[in-house]
């Protein structure tokens, strides 16, 4: 174990570039912080490849025997790495995984259009995880997977299910070759009430961006259309809430 007290190392410096989105693409990592994400991590084989933690730091975990290089840092050097404000004291570097295409093989779909807000994000792959949905896929303009609040916000759901950013377009020629029924979550006089709908056994539910919602092109592809009616006086939901909504109610 290497101890680490100057923010001028080189492993701070690493770490904090992990950070940007740039700095995750250009090293093929991410890091993630805080006791429940990276116990999560370590129970992923092979994926941890650095822990970090500060002295005062009580683990729930063993770190004997470790595949892995383990650091221990200052306090000031945690909250410089860390993307909280108020740090639980230990970090992992994990590897990104590669993305599947073995997902097509699966029933449940969840393709989310330029969802930008790293929170609705996260809390969509959550959702999608305990729906039993098969795999998210994040088009073009929605936030980047491995952003510090999307991780935060999905609770390790990362790495129950497989996510890929991709090509919606793509992915929902291939669903259609598969009979996979695209149902897309939109307000507009073409739509089906949710629960004139029926369950699906198969499905990809398609939702959109917070403002415009989902793109035209995508619009144009759709199988069916769904929405949530609103009985009171707000003019719409919550994207994420929406899409935990829809994901439970059209699943059979």
């Amino acid at each position: 174990m290497e101890v680490i007290t100057s923010l001028q190392n080189v492993h701070v410096k690493t770490w904090k570039k992990l950070q940007t989105r740039k700095g995750r693409q250009k090293s093929g990592q991410y890091l993630v912080e805080g006791f429940h994400l990276v116990e999560e991590a370590l129970a992923q084989d092979g994926l941890v490849k650095e822990v970090i933690y500060t002295k005062d730091t009580i683990l729930p975990f063993s770190l004997t025997e470790t595949a892995f290089d383990v650091y221990e840092v200052t306090r000031e050097v945690s909250h410089a790495i860390s993307d909280t404000k108020t740090d639980q004291g230990v970090f992992a570097v994990v590897e990104m995984l590669e993305p599947s295409i073995l997902m097509l093989f699966g029933k449940r779909f969840l393709l989310v259009d330029a969802v930008q807000d790293p929170g609705n994000v996260g809390t969509l792959i959550r959702t999608a995880d305990a729906a039993g949905y098969d795999a998210v896929v994040l088009g073009r303009g929605s936030a980047d997977l491995y952003n510090p609040k999307v991780i935060r916000s999905a609770q390790g759901s990362h790495f129950h299910i497989p996510v890929i950013q991709a090509n919606l377009l793509e992915w929902i020629g291939g669903l259609e070759e598969e009979g996979v029924p695209v149902i897309g979550a939109l307000l507009d006089e073409h739509a089906t009430k949710l629960e004139d709908i029926g369950p699906k056994e198969t499905l990809a539910l398609v939702v959109g961006n917070e403002g415009a919602g989902i793109s035209a092109p995508i619009v144009e592809r759709l199988s069916e259309r769904v929405y949530i009616p609103i009985y009171g006086k707000s003019e719409s939901l919550n994207v994420a809430v929406a899409a935990g909504i829809l994901m439970y109610g059209i699943r059979k």
